[in-house]
């Protein structure tokens, strides 16, 4: 009679490659979630800071339409409150003459290459830079002179802090007296 010498079984080696592979496999998987979860975060910050570029852009042209409307009656110019150079402004700071205030970065010792101003605050869902939490969020606004004497140049910078990371969303345009 013969025996039957075949043993149903794992070997050592391959119990240990079938943890290796399954290790790797898991590693992976955990790797990668956590890669989507960082740039999901940095992605809905650039959607954040993209939205706020847009938002002082329109600042800029609501001011422009104010002096449009003012201009009918008074001595008002399409570019009233409207200065050349870098600032800060938000819809919040408006007075009851309907003029904006605006902050120069270079006035309170800002450096405006670096542009270390003011962080926007949050508060009921509005940003602003006098009342709320504040966000990680800082935006300069920079006006200057078009092509033309009808023409100014708007260029919106919001930067924050991300992952010890500075970044940037610019949004430029151009503001015409089509008045």
């Amino acid at each position: 009679m013969r025996k039957n010498n075949s043993h149903t079984g794992f070997t050592m080696m391959e119990v240990l490659a079938a943890i290796f592979v399954i290790t790797t496999g898991i590693l992976g998987v955990f790797s990668l979630v956590q890669q989507v979860i960082s740039l999901t975060t940095i992605s809905s910050s650039r959607l954040v800071a993209t939205y706020l570029t847009q938002e002082g852009l329109e600042i800029v042209r609501n001011i422009r339409d104010t002096n449009w409307l003012q201009a009918r009656s008074a001595t008002t110019t399409w570019e009233d409150g409207l200065p050349l150079g870098d600032w800060e402004a938000d819809y919040t700071t408006v007075t009851f003459s309907n003029t904006f205030y605006f902050e120069n970065c270079s006035d309170f010792g800002h450096n405006c290459d670096t542009y270390d101003g003011d962080f926007l605050k949050i508060n009921g869902g509005f940003y602003n830079y006098s009342s709320g939490i504040n966000t990680k969020y800082k935006r300069k606004i920079t006006i200057a002179r078009g092509s033309r004497i009808e023409i100014l140049n708007i260029s919106v910078e919001v930067s924050w802090e991300e992952r010890g990371r500075t970044h940037k969303v610019t949004t430029t345009g151009e503001l015409y007296n089509w008045h």
